[in-house]
């Protein structure tokens, strides 16, 4: 049976190791970002073949471009996560450089994504409809225009951004004010309407009991460098006080 709810974590560090154990704690998903880190291409498709099959490996681009949208793709990735969609345009925009013709203008090539050859026919059959595309809502104009957005065919999920909503909202950071979490609410709420599966962040487990009850289905929680930092933190920390 299909899981309703799908526990993530980020990636950004590049690390093999570090995607080895994300893929070995039990997570189902993972974000791979590319929009805030130095991560590149080739440290995604390193990293893909690390994380396995066993996680679902999806690559948040560094924007709405059908280069990086077609390049990101052809590493044979899962799915992306497309940043700042703001508009029926940008989210039409961005299905067309998802998609093979007919539904879309992917340009076709000999990549990772099909063995470089080995799997060609059966992957170009299937990649319309097995890649997951993420609209990710991180800006008030992208909350305004949420219904002519979900009205695009070929969208699998809506991503949530809290922060960079606040920000756009004049509200950087304040996740918890009242009109955020309204905005929040509002586009929660249009999702349900449409049956369109949504997904948010949260930096720890505590502000996601909610939304595992509103029926989140993408819940991505912690990033490898900041769960890696606070670790170290909490460890030098005890040690001195043990040593005062």
């Amino acid at each position: 049976m299909e899981k309703k709810h799908l526990i993530g974590t980020i990636f950004t560090l590049g690390s093999l190791p570090v995607a080895e154990m994300i893929s070995g704690a039990g997570f189902d998903w993972v974000m791979i970002d590319m929009e805030h880190s130095v991560l590149s291409l080739e440290d995604v498709q390193r990293a893909l073949p690390v994380f396995g099959n066993k996680i679902l490996r999806i690559v948040r681009v560094p924007c709405n471009d059908e280069t990086w949208i077609k390049r990101v793709l052809d590493t044979g990735c899962d799915g992306i996560m497309v940043p700042m969609v703001k508009t029926r345009q940008d989210a039409e925009k961005m299905v067309l450089a998802s998609k093979y013709p007919p539904a879309g203008q992917r340009s076709v090539g000999l990549t990772r994504a099909h063995g470089y050859g080995a799997s060609f026919s059966e992957y170009l059959a299937g990649a319309n409809s097995d890649l997951i595309i993420m609209a990710q809502i991180e800006h008030a104009e992208g909350v305004q225009n949420i219904d002519s957005i979900l009205n695009v065919r070929g969208i699998d999920a809506i991503f949530i951004g809290p922060y960079d909503l606040s920000a756009s909202m004049g509200l950087p950071g304040q996740v918890q004010h009242p009109e955020v979490i309204m905005a929040i609410r509002n586009v929660k709420n249009k999702c349900a309407d449409a049956a369109m599966p949504y997904g948010i962040f949260a930096s720890g487990p505590e502000p996601l009991r909610q939304e595992i009850d509103d029926g989140c289905r993408y819940i991505l929680c912690g990033v490898d460098s900041s769960l890696m930092s606070s670790s170290l933190r909490d460890l030098s920390d005890r040690l001195h006080k043990m040593i005062q």
